[in-house]
């Protein structure tokens, strides 16, 4: 079965290690806030100006005043820091971010992205993804393997304009965790009960499938 929005997050919190200064993308990446694991200290940071940014607020402890890059109402753990979104991306183009989470339309095995536009439709537009991809070195991609339409979303080489080139090592879908080496992709995890006959009718791009390929672990 597909990983839920909820399991993708808890998923990609994994992927923390203690001490990371972290920066999440808006949607399912923004949702690993709340799995960080109790013994793990990292520190979240927002291209708005945020350094220390806490779990989403539960409804009693909205602040209209305190939100995210995507416009989100968060909380601040403590000991935040809040600053221009100046410094903010100096921090990111410095590559002092030690891991980065986005969202993207479409990943290639080359490691490209296209993440902020549609030709023809609306969309919230770059923000602060092409800092980021460009400032850090270790950047996890997390999406739908296919689109609603079934389309695969893991291609030879993305057909949207390109928000990074050769920046992505690692994809998380709903259906597998896969790395991208030497232009290809490499089936690393399967969600659970998704067959890797599955994954790879789904994966346009070239895919290495190793041996043995574990289930993901909760």
């Amino acid at each position: 079965m597909a990983l839920s929005r909820e399991q993708l997050a808890q998923r990609v919190a994994q992927e923390f290690k203690d001490g990371y200064y972290i920066n999440l993308g808006i949607g399912i990446p923004t949702l690993a806030a709340n799995y960080i694991p109790d013994d793990m200290e990292v520190i979240l940071q927002s291209e708005n100006g945020i350094l220390g940014l806490g779990p989403f607020p539960l409804e009693e402890e909205v602040d209209a005043d305190l939100i995210n890059a995507g416009k989100q109402t968060v909380t601040l753990a403590s000991g935040a820091a809040i600053f221009s979104s100046a410094e903010s991306f100096a921090m990111i183009r410095g590559g002092h971010v030690d891991l980065t989470v986005l969202g993207a339309f479409e990943v290639d095995c080359q490691g490209n992205i296209a993440s902020y536009m549609i030709p023809g439709k609306l969309i919230k537009g770059m923000g602060g993804a092409m800092d980021l991809v460009a400032g850090a070195d270790n950047i996890i991609v997390t999406m739908t393997h296919a689109s609603k339409h079934g389309e695969s979303k893991l291609l030879p080489e993305c057909t949207l304009p390109l928000t990074g080139k050769g920046c992505i090592k690692r994809v998380l879908t709903d259906l597998a965790l896969l790395d991208i080496e030497d232009g290809s992709f490499i089936l690393r995890e399967r969600a659970p009960g998704v067959s890797v006959e599955e994954i790879k009718a789904k994966t346009a791009g070239t895919l290495i499938v190793p041996d043995h390929v574990p289930e993901m672990q909760f």
